[in-house]
């Protein structure tokens, strides 16, 4: 027997009329979400008629003896990411005067440098991604016999040099020289950075932007938010920013990712300026209705066409139906290991690359190496409490967001925070402390692990410590006792690794 209260006729009708309209809700929204889907991929679906490609993939080593393209092993893709700083659009033609004055690019130069070359390991689950950039001013060898010079020369030497050589074979068709000579610089590109991986990549897809692409697609997509942690401003790159978050689109997107003058890590923040850029756009992307607004789509769509060249064989609408998945904490940013920056006779000023090294970081990437280190104490320091000592980080291993990571987890431990910044890059890591504070520096050095050296510097000041985090830096082990006891609390809280850039959230940078 029912044993509610009874319900009036006028509350039955209420409640059924609001069951009703709950359903009709429900109805009407799952209805909009499968025609708008639909809708929406409609659209990506005409991305694979009219996009440019090139066959730099389809005809090079990842073909198998019948010529079908090889598929990885693990199943796994990796795609390399260029950015060309060229003044033509994806088909070749010129950009206009109007928008080379907005992208403040100048005119052409007769060559065609990669600015920016990420390396895209996407797993066969399609939900995460690793993205390794290789800064352009890297010294490595040259695929093809070029020898050794930065990194971003190899597609324009090729390029330059087939030119040549299909000019004195007496080609004339200056369309037909372009095409073919691109088209080597490309796979010269690709096998430079296939040999610096030493063979543990095998790049499976190739995808090439050029200046109007940041003009374009940001437009298209109504800008996107980042951070400066200070104002900066470059002329060359036509730069000028105020502290904080903003959203910037067309000439302001390409004026961030291209300025490196005025930054105090020069092409390494440049680098990190690209990275939360892109996750930036992912964000966009993965986190809005992009899909549901038509006309912010059609622009994207027709963004997309203008400026970027794919390598033939590459479905646009299946490659994106498998990275539904992908979500923008899950899309991680990483850059290669590089030496101190350093002068050449032939190409100036250059950042010199172990390739032993870069196999060994790419590596690590892929497996879950966490190798120990023994701490230099077990005891509980000397010295003034965290509270009353201010600390600076200074990434000086060259690994993205770095000296942030470590200055919060070190703020998490009780110490005052200071400056998160870049630094000269240094093997091991230090910890420099002013005349008579050797005690605050020892502090510094527990909380950190104890992997450090304490260095006195009559150039830091009283009350302060600062800490150049070299390529040994590992965040501390929590079992340690000295490590969980810096604040002298008898607990710590867990940093398990070094978190990277992600496409997770705005993340303030240089």
């Amino acid at each position: 027997m029912d044993s509610s209260p009874p319900r009036t006729a006028g509350g039955s009708a209420a409640l059924r009329a609001l069951a009703l309209t709950a359903r009709s809700l429900l109805a009407l929204v799952s209805a909009a979400v499968l025609v708008v889907t639909w809708y929406g991929w409609y659209y990506l679906s005409d991305i694979d008629d009219d996009i440019t490609t090139t066959d730099v993939i389809a005809s090079s080593v990842t073909q198998d003896s019948d010529g079908v393209a090889r598929k990885p092993l693990d199943g796994a893709i990796d795609i390399l990411l260029v950015g060309v700083d060229s003044r033509t659009d994806a088909q070749g033609k010129p950009l206009s005067d109007e928008v080379l004055a907005l992208l403040n690019g100048g005119v052409a130069d007769g060559t065609q440098n990669t600015d920016t070359m990420i390396l895209v390991h996407i797993p066969q689950d399609g939900t995460r991604a690793v993205a390794i950039s290789f800064p352009r001013d890297s010294h490595v060898e040259i695929a093809d016999g070029f020898g050794k010079h930065k990194l971003n020369s190899a597609l324009a030497r090729q390029k330059n040099e087939t030119a040549q050589e299909l000019r004195e074979q007496g080609v004339t068709d200056e369309a037909r020289i372009e095409l073919q000579s691109t088209l080597a610089g490309r796979k010269t590109l690709i096998k430079t950075i296939e040999g610096l991986t030493g063979g543990s990549v095998t790049v499976d897809r190739y995808a090439e932007v050029n200046l109007a692409s940041f003009y374009e697609v940001t437009k298209a997509l109504g800008g996107v938010e980042v951070c400066l942690n200070q104002a900066t401003s470059d002329h060359d790159s036509g730069a000028d920013f105020p502290a904080g978050r903003q959203t910037i689109e067309g000439a302001k997107a390409l004026s961030f990712v291209r300025q490196r003058g005025g930054l105090p890590g020069g092409d390494l923040d440049r680098i990190v300026r690209q990275q939360v850029f892109i996750g930036a756009l992912a964000r966009k992307v993965l986190s809005t209705g992009t899909l549901t607004d038509f006309d912010r789509l059609n622009q994207l769509v027709t963004a997309v066409k203008k400026s970027v060249v794919l390598s033939e064989g590459w479905n646009i609408t299946e490659f994106a139906t498998q990275m539904q998945g992908l979500v923008g904490g899950n899309i991680q940013f990483r850059t290669i290991p590089v030496g101190d920056p350093t002068d050449t006779w032939s190409d100036g000023n250059v950042l010199p690359v172990d390739p032993a090294r870069v196999r060994q970081f790419i590596k690590g990437l892929a497996s879950d190496n966490d190798p120990s280190k023994a701490p230099a104490t077990t005891t509980t320091p000397s010295g003034p409490p965290p509270s009353a000592i201010t600390v600076h980080v200074y990434n000086s291993a060259g690994v993205n967001r770095l000296a942030a990571s470590v200055l919060d987890a070190l703020v998490e431990k009780g110490f005052r925070r200071g400056l998160a910044d870049s630094g000269p890059y240094a093997d091991t890591t230090s910890v420099r402390y002013a005349p008579g504070e050797r005690g605050s520096a020892e502090r510094v050095i527990s909380a950190l692990g104890g992997n450090a050296e304490a260095v006195e510097d009559d150039s830091v000041p009283r009350g302060q410590v600062l800490v150049y985090a070299g390529a040994d830096y590992e965040p501390p082990d929590q079992s340690d006792p000295a490590s969980v006891d810096a604040t002298g609390t008898g607990s710590a809280p867990s940093t398990s690794s070094t978190p990277p850039i992600t496409a997770d959230g705005v993340v303030c940078v240089n």
